[in-house]
């Protein structure tokens, strides 16, 4: 690094994280810098500065020389004619590749309208935050006929079309189709509001319309965004019927949150089956991890699941008397701001498309699945149960010895709730006030206090959202999924799956989420180092020298035996009441800290200062960060998801054949079915053992097909146009393993240049 050199220098502070600059002077220990302002003009309101030279230990790269404290060598910029080649188009290319090359990269063509972008074999895709002509049929018809050229060996010579979500989504199918029929993957991650969801929806979109025989009449636009709901006595077609069955999804599953107006609260896994031919045969849906949190709590500006609103909203003068909602005892609210489910956060509308008209999409959906207007009516009127079950308010009474129960003030309010959820109503009532506890064989009745009795109320509208929830997801797979497995010869999954969170408050859901980026961090690792394996093996090139980066530790802190974080949760919970949240996290610090005045562990993964290990925070050292976790945020509660006794005697007993399937579907999923379960009375598996399983069984699942990967990215948390934070930008690249996946190729030869490339600009040095 001489002087005259363009750097990009780091900056802690501020909302732009590198800052273009200039060296001035180099010493032996330190350089002098300055920076650059737009224009290329030198900045005037700040005098240069010096960072200091790092030591052999502390250089990322010998390769690169010289290495000084948050620098990076800036690559030159590029010509009118350079970004008409699309010269940028795969960052792999680049000379000089980091994180600061990287985020101006991203940035500059996404002020250039392009949101797609290489590195390497992952796609970035930048959410615009607006309708861009990108998804035409012309645009479409345009990759599937690159597609197809090239994977006939034909038309090498021809200037590849530019990065887009076609381009991985052609290249999946063209793989699956090649001699050896493997199975693919897509993996679609990012955090919420970067744009999964409607990735997810092009993705299918593309690979339906692959595995559909041209001769196919009908099917749907392309254009994404635009829906296209044929009669309800069409018989739709595979393709048809795999895309209609998401707004079914996103209506159950979907919410507003402050980040996102149509944020997924569910993971998913979108298996599609094809034969011989690549003709689609049909498709199942995984899910993974409901927020059933959310039916209890929304925060202010939130929603709660899109079709209570669509419901409450959208719903006919029929269905209100239907569905006991009165209007006139709102006392002048709306319904969606009336009903306590729903009103917490002020029920505010969506930007992109109102309530009633969801409510038409997600029927004219249930329709194309199939589902008569019976079984409509009976899912529409459990909804309308749970809303009326939130509603139930509780009073006060001494009982015969003198502790203060709860008694139900409304007793109309309670009549209606177990009329549309199919149930008892002296059981209900009973569910709502009462706790058993089975001792030795013998049952124990406690009167529950008002606010536990709430708290009871709340954990049964959970309950059968959830059981409902599955039913759905049922329900559509039996609608959507192949008829006989012979059929299918390979598949292509597409994993829409929640991003690393760090929240000011952690708690259950991060620590399961972040376990699972965790997870396909490590395969996603592996790889990538596989890749760049053969890479160097074409270039008959060493590799040797290589180290993996491994977070195994990380992952073995977490759920090893017998002293992993959730490992240690569940073993709290068998304690049953005697388990608390304090206890389970003491137990954590005595593990992991058993020194005096240690706050980090052997391992350099958990740690607790001592201030936080007062108030019952522990740290774990991810691979995107550090994340504090919050013990005392119900982390029993919510791993148990225990069905109270009364709950059970509800569901079981006197209640409709459809909240008795639901509930066998809820008791199924969260059976034991190990073998040391097997041999005493059946057991429930605690949440994190349920999603443990789930985890493994999507990882082993991946490993046996060709992954590839997309990575979605937020500009700005304003959801504006034409708007980029940069400091967000770089805390999501680093969230998305991305800057991992580049510092596993800087660890070998970091330029990386064709030929072409490499001669045009260093040709001025032959002699």
């Amino acid at each position: 690094m001489e002087a005259g050199t363009r750097v990009w220098s780091y900056e802690s502070s501020g909302e732009d994280p590198w800052i273009l600059s200039e060296i001035i002077s180099r010493s032996d220990n330190s350089i002098k810098l300055k920076h650059i302002i737009a224009g290329g003009e030198e900045e005037s309101s700040k005098s240069s500065f010096d960072r200091p030279l790092l030591t052999n230990d502390d250089a990322t790269s010998s390769s690169e020389g010289a290495k000084y404290e948050g620098v990076e060598l800036a690559n030159a910029q590029l010509s009118e004619a350079d970004i008409a080649e699309g010269m940028d188009n795969d960052m792999i290319s680049l000379p000089h590749l980091h994180e600061p090359a990287i985020l101006h990269a991203v940035s500059e063509r996404y002020f250039r309208g392009e949101i797609y972008t290489w590195t390497g074999p992952v796609l970035i895709a930048v959410n615009p935050f607006q309708r861009l002509p990108l998804y035409t049929r012309e645009i479409l018809e345009s990759y599937r006929q690159e597609g197809f050229i090239r994977s006939q060996n034909l038309g090498d010579n021809a200037k590849p079309l530019g990065p887009h979500v076609y381009s991985i989504a052609d290249r999946s199918y063209r793989q699956m189709m090649a001699e050896e029929r493997k199975s693919q993957s897509i993996l679609i991650s990012g955090e919420s509001g970067a744009g999964k969801t409607e990735t997810t929806k092009i993705v299918m979109l593309y690979l339906t319309t692959l595995g559909t025989p041209e001769d196919s009449s009908g099917g749907p636009n392309v254009e994404v965004g635009v829906e296209e709901v044929h009669d309800s006595n069409e018989k739709l077609s595979i393709m048809e019927r795999v895309l209609q069955s998401n707004p079914i999804l996103e209506a159950f599953g979907n919410a507003k949150t402050l980040r996102n107006d149509n944020s997924s609260r569910f993971g998913k896994f979108i298996e599609l089956g094809f034969n011989r031919a690549g003709i689609l045969q049909g498709a199942k849906v995984q899910t993974y991890l409901l927020e059933k949190v959310r039916i209890g709590f929304h925060a202010s500006g939130e929603r709660n699941y899109h079709i209570f609103y669509q419901l409450l909203r959208g719903a006919t003068e029929e269905q209100h008397h239907k569905y006991c909602f009165h209007d006139g005892l709102t006392g002048g609210l709306e319904l969606a701001n009336y009903f306590h489910l729903t009103g917490q956060g002020g029920a505010p509308t969506l930007r992109e498309f109102t309530d009633e008209e969801g409510l038409k999409y997600t029927l004219k959906s249930m329709r194309s699945m199939g589902w008569d207007e019976g079984k409509i009516d009976m899912v529409l009127s459990i909804v309308a149960g749970i809303l009326h079950l939130g509603q139930v308010k509780f009073e006060s009474k001494m009982s015969d010895g003198g502790q203060e129960v709860a008694q139900i003030a409304d007793e109309k309010t309670v009549a209606d709730a177990a009329k549309l959820l199919g149930v008892d109503l002296e059981k209900l009532t009973t569910a709502l006030t009462v706790r058993i506890i089975v001792t030795r064989g013998d049952e124990i009745r406690i009167d529950l206090a008002p606010d536990k009795a709430q708290d009871a109320r709340d954990a049964l509208a959970k309950t059968v959202y959830g059981a409902l929830f599955l039913w759905v997801v049922k329900e559509v797979n039996n609608c959507i999924m192949w008829e006989n497995d012979k059929d299918i010869r390979s598949s292509a999954g597409v994993l829409d799956i929640f991003g690393f969170e760090s929240f000011a408050i952690n708690s259950f859901e991060q620590l399961c989420i972040n376990f699972t980026n965790e997870a396909l961090q490590q395969q996603f690792n592996k790889f990538i180092f596989k890749l760049e394996q053969e890479e160097y093996e074409r270039e008959n090139i060493s590799w040797a020298f290589i180290s993996f980066p491994d977070n195994q530790d990380c992952l073995d802190t977490i759920i090893s035996r017998p002293q992993g974080i959730l490992t240690m949760l569940d073993d709290e919970c068998k304690l049953g009441q005697r388990g608390s949240d304090r206890n389970w996290v003491k137990r954590l610090n005595d593990t992991y800290l058993p020194e005096r005045n240690q706050e980090i562990s052997d391992n350099t993964r958990y740690s607790a200062t001592k201030m936080q290990q007062v108030k019952g925070i522990f740290c774990v050292r991810h691979f995107a960060g550090n994340v504090a976790y919050t013990a005392e945020t119900s982390f029993l509660e919510k791993n148990r998801d225990e069905i109270p006794l009364t709950a059970q005697t509800l569901f079981e007993e006197d209640s409709s054949d459809l909240i008795k399937e639901i509930y066998n579907i809820q008791l199924s999923a969260s059976e034991d079915t190990s073998a040391s379960a097997k041999s005493g009375p059946a057991k429930s598996k605690t949440v994190s053992q349920q999603f443990k399983a789930q985890l493994t069984s999507l990882i082993e699942m991946i490993e046996t097909t060709d992954p590839h990967y997309i990575r979605c990215l937020k500009p700005n948390d304003a959801a504006k146009p034409k708007l980029m934070t940069r400091k967000r930008l770089t805390e999501q690249l680093r969230y998305g393993g991305v800057l991992e996946a580049v510092r596993v190729a800087r660890m070998g030869y970091p330029v990386r240049m064709d030929h072409g490339g490499f001669f045009k600009r260093y040709r001025m040095l032959l002699p």
